[in-house]
């Protein structure tokens, strides 16, 4: 069953539930229809490890040489918002929305094998890497480009990795049309050597995301549209575009 996070519209608690088989959520208060609830990022990251140049397609519409080894920048947890959340622009630059197959860990781990992936990983679910990319063509960091609060929409909900058929397929669509459609076997760095290679330097906590990195596709977004990420047996990641001045 699928892994939510939720609001009880009644007393405003957090919950967590699991989607069952005939469309409900449940939680230790009972159960919710989706519709019926605000669904929260399914995952409460204390550290978002994204990835860069991770599908070939992408790394040749930006002009890029894929590196030797996988290229890693963070988000900061005050980037996260949920289904239905808005994404937040400003006027006057270019934002591009990057859907990916977000990896979350389940336990605390450090040193993984590659054939030992599977024991520590929870599930699955989706990110969309907004990027200011103004900042990102000058910032050598990316700390404005990828760290902006709205710029991780996360969800909707965690698929869990022993019912996980991979690879998984994907597709962004803005407004109805479709910019972005792949699947998790296109990745350059796989998902294995990537749980590896991070924790070969850094611990793993539960509730971790590392974000597979985006294909092809991209193209920008501006207030009023409708963003949503897809993902094979995760659901749709809804989001709408709205400017600061707006919001």
């Amino acid at each position: 069953m699928k892994i939510a996070r939720l609001v009880d519209p009644e007393t405003g608690k957090e919950l967590e539930g699991k989607l069952k088989d005939d469309g409900l959520l449940e939680t230790k208060d009972g159960n919710f229809h989706p519709n019926e609830v605000d669904l929260l990022a399914p995952a409460n990251p204390g550290k978002i490890i994204c990835v860069g140049l991770n599908y070939d397609d992408h790394a040749d519409e930006t002009g890029s040489e894929i590196p030797k080894r996988p290229s890693l920048f963070f988000k900061p947890p005050s980037s996260v918002v949920g289904p239905g959340d808005s994404i937040i622009i400003t006027e006057g630059n270019r934002y591009d929305p990057e859907g990916e197959v977000a990896i979350v860990i389940g336990e605390q781990c450090r040193n993984v094998d590659k054939e030992d992936v599977w024991s520590c990983v929870l599930g699955f679910t989706g990110l969309n890497d907004v990027t200011n990319r103004d900042a990102q063509n000058w910032e050598q960091n990316w700390v404005r480009a990828k760290g902006f609060d709205t710029a991780a929409p996360i969800g909707p909900y965690i698929l869990p990795a022993n019912e996980a058929k991979l690879p998984l397929s994907f597709q962004l669509s803005v407004n109805g049309e479709v910019r972005q459609s792949s699947d998790t076997s296109e990745l350059v760095f796989g998902m294995r050597e990537l749980v590896s290679e991070v924790s070969s330097f850094m611990t793993l906590q539960a509730g971790d995301i590392i974000s597979t990195g985006t294909p092809k596709g991209i193209e920008p977004i501006e207030a009023g549209d409708k963003v949503s990420l897809k993902i094979e047996g995760i659901g749709s990641l809804k989001n709408e575009v709205k400017y600061s001045s707006e919001a």
